[in-house]
């Protein structure tokens, strides 16, 4: 406790010269990895804000030279306040700087109810978050600042008393010639270095931290702590070559690559590498959805295909204004038995109209529906979903695996605005399983090839890389110089950049096409 006078007890000082060591740890170690970070910026963060200051930060993020005088701002501002705070020098000044970094914070992104990503976040506590509890500590350390205790604040002081007496040359010192001020330099010249070995203590650790650090902590891994943004490291919107090609299906209009929603509903397909689906989903959890639909809009893919698992997600995006994609609907009629034993489930056309109620701008009736209708002679439960989505105005598609559901399609009379089918090469070494073993979309690709010649409409192409099993750059040129007037991958966000380019590469080149685009 305090003494009669108000002075601070040893543990008083101890603890609250601790708390401003920690503080400044934080904040030092944000500036930094953000310094050394190549294209770091807090446009994503600031893409995504919500609440009543939305527009103020959209508006920074979507203005290249406020956004880019904004990152250098929160860099620099980070790390010097970090380093003020470890090393005791104009603290109170460094916190309140630091309380105004994270008010900005808070405002951006504030854990409301109602206005947060509606998942568990570690660190959001409903009002609470974490930067709202470093901005009190803060507080703390303004009201009650260190400088006097342990930091180069004191012997900067030291300093200046002594500066003063010299020249004031009082009869104290007169008497005792630099007794007092030498003493006083002495014992401030210990207290003040106290603050060195933390600095070094930082700098050691962070040395390691970048010594150790992986290629997956490089690349993929989130560097961020609570006080900014997320930090992610794809290959920069300032690398895309240009904006995606769009085409016409009926009367709207359709990115060439068109983001496909597996892996966003964290749905995969792995062959043997069985938690590779639930690695996905612990990835994308919705803020992470959100950023890669922004991602993909940047890059100008207006389009997410996905199933209805997802509106609920999209309807959110659209409300909160964070971006307008639209999508297609992935109108599926099965459910599986131990992952295995398909069977058709009676609410089908309730499925379908709730994708159209949440907003899809088309819906096509899902590949492994159709093959299993087909194939089972079923076909009066096709004609009630066409006629469901027909009866609601909305761009009709059908998707199959295998050609054979195509062609039974047409035979029976079905003419939807555009066609979904499966187009990939075997030129990959898990083709070669003698049994389907999760790995083969596509059975019969020159047959595929040829009969879509014949079909007047439009073509998506899915499962073109073969579930990741072909790289792009080959995927997409066998798609489009096949006959696909779209293409449908499934894209993370750190790839967006980079797969944009390779459409864009591929569409501007003189392609070896012998079907007319249809879109």
């Amino acid at each position: 406790m305090a003494d009669e006078k108000g002075r601070m007890s040893g543990w008083q000082a101890a603890l609250l010269f601790l708390l401003r060591v920690a503080i400044g740890w934080h904040f030092l170690y944000e500036g930094l990895v953000k310094l050394l970070l190549p294209d770091w910026s807090a446009a994503q963060y600031l893409q995504v804000s919500n609440w009543v200051f939305a527009p103020l930060f959209r508006w920074i993020a979507e203005t290249p030279a406020v956004l880019a005088a904004v990152d250098f701002i929160v860099v620099w501002a980070m790390i010097l306040i970090g380093l003020a705070l470890i090393l005791g020098i104009t603290t109170r000044w460094a916190s309140a700087g630091g309380m105004v970094l994270l008010a900005l914070f808070y405002l951006s992104n504030p854990p409301f109810v109602g206005l947060d990503f509606g998942v568990p976040q570690e660190g959001n506590y409903l009002v609470v978050n974490k930067n709202l509890v470093e901005f009190f500590a803060l507080g703390i350390l303004v009201l009650f600042p260190t400088r006097h205790l342990v930091g180069l604040d004191l012997f900067l002081s030291s300093l200046f008393q002594r500066a003063e007496k010299t020249r004031t040359k009082t009869a104290t010192i007169a008497e005792s010639p630099g007794s007092e001020a030498v003493s006083l330099g002495r014992r401030a010249m210990v207290k003040s270095l106290l603050s060195i070995p933390a600095l070094g203590a930082f700098a050691y650790a962070f040395a390691q931290k970048k010594k150790w650090q992986s290629w997956e902590e490089k690349n993929l891994v989130d560097a961020m702590t609570s006080a900014s943004t997320k930090l992610f490291n794809p290959q920069p919107l300032a690398d895309l070559k240009g904006q995606m090609p769009k085409a016409k299906i009926s009367d709207r209009e359709f990115s060439r690559v068109i983001l496909g929603g597996n892996i966003l509903s964290g749905y995969t397909h792995s062959r043997d590498l069985i938690y590779v689906s639930r690695l996905v989903k612990a990835y994308f959890h919705k803020d992470k959805i959100f950023a890669t639909l922004l991602m993909a809009e940047r890059c100008g893919i207006n389009t997410l295909l996905t199933n209805p698992i997802l509106a609920t997600v999209i309807d959110e995006y659209w409300k909160r204004r964070i971006g307008k994609i639209q999508f297609i609907s992935d109108c599926a009629g099965l459910d599986y038995d131990n992952g295995v034993r398909a069977t058709p489930v009676p609410e089908y056309l309730d499925r379908i109209q709730r994708a159209i109620d949440y907003g899809a701008c088309a819906c096509y009736i899902q590949g492994e529906t159709a093959d299993w209708h087909m194939s089972h002679g079923t076909v009066d439960v096709i004609e009630k979903a066409v006629q469901k989505v027909r009866d609601n105005g909305v761009t009709l598609g059908i998707g199959a695996h295998r050609i054979e559901t195509i062609k039974a399609c047409v035979e029976a009379g079905f003419e939807p605005d555009f066609w979904m089918k499966t187009l990939h090469n075997h030129e990959y070494w898990s083709a070669g399983h003698k049994q389907w073993h999760d790995n083969m979309y596509c059975f019969k690709p020159e047959e595929t090839i040829e009969y879509m010649k014949s079909l007047p409409q439009p073509w998506i192409a899915f499962k073109v890389m073969a579930a990741g099993a072909i790289h792009p750059k080959t995927a997409f040129r066998y798609a489009f110089e096949n006959g696909a007037d779209f293409v449908c991958a499934g894209i993370y966000d750190f790839q967006m950049v980079e797969d944009a380019n390779i459409a864009l590469d591929i569409l501007g080149d003189d392609l070896k096409r012998e079907r007319a685009w249809r879109a």
